[in-house]
């Protein structure tokens, strides 16, 4: 149900392309041409200086396009090594300029190699195993996270963490949670109706800005997740009301 969407900066010197990748398309946010001078024997000063606007005006276009919220992973593509300066770039400004989103979401970024700074490039870099593999571990690490974190809210602040689906659908109803944590699984029910529940779940807890995790069952999270009745919630308010009666396995 929920579209798996990666952010990516294909670049070469001088051309950046701020893209979202989806499972069926990719889409080009914005795309960023500047001359940048060449380096010259006597120095390469206007050089640098050239690049740096550039990198910034990449660091910009990132900040207008990309909601972390949303994004699973982040790809820095380039030939050479034009990817490790852009990225050393954006992470010593977000410490210089406080900006939290991106030094959380630190992890989520990609290195990784492209032959050009253009678009039609992405497929080769999305089809490199290495690159799958990593997109895959990042998802997974922020699954675990999310799952890290409900269990140490369970034993923490009881009141404040429940699962099992009538729980989770009581709790959405008061507007109440913060993290969503629920099992791809519940997508694939042979029950029809079972399944409309839950995307109505879903839209009801991203109406209400709340945060939606899907696992993968076939991780480990998913499987310690489904042990769970397949739905858990991280609540943004205590609700002592709805309780966590360990037979809500409906």
């Amino acid at each position: 149900y929920q579209r798996r969407v990666h952010g990516a900066v294909i670049l070469q010197e001088g051309v950046a392309h701020v893209c979202l990748i989806t499972s069926n398309m990719t889409i080009v946010k914005q795309r960023i041409e500047t001359s940048i001078p060449r380096k010259r024997k006597s120095g390469s000063t206007q050089h640098d200086k050239g690049l740096l606007r550039f990198y910034e005006q990449i660091l910009q276009s990132i900040q207008r396009n990309v909601r972390w919220d949303v994004v699973k992973a982040f790809l820095v593509a380039s030939p050479g090594f034009i990817k490790d300066d852009l990225f050393k770039y954006i992470m010593d400004e977000a410490v210089k300029r406080e900006m939290k989103d991106l030094l959380e979401n630190k992890g989520k970024f990609v290195l990784c190699h492209s032959s050009t700074g253009f678009k039609h490039s992405l497929k080769e870099v999305m089809q490199d195993k290495a690159v799958a593999s990593k997109l895959a571990d990042t998802k997974a690490a922020g699954e675990t996270k999310a799952l890290d974190d409900f269990y140490e809210m369970l034993s923490n602040d009881p009141d404040r963490a429940l699962y099992g689906p009538d729980h989770c659908f009581q709790a959405a109803e008061k507007d109440a949670i913060d993290i969503l944590l629920i099992s791809d699984s519940l997508f694939r029910s042979q029950d029809i109706s079972q399944r409309r529940r839950y995307v109505t779940l879903v839209e009801k807890v991203r109406e209400t800005n709340g945060e939606v995790k899907v696992f993968s069952s076939l991780h480990v999270s998913g499987e310690q997740l489904t042990q769970l009745t397949g739905v858990a919630a991280i609540l943004r308010f205590p609700c002592p009301e709805i309780g966590n009666d360990s037979d809500d396995e409906s």
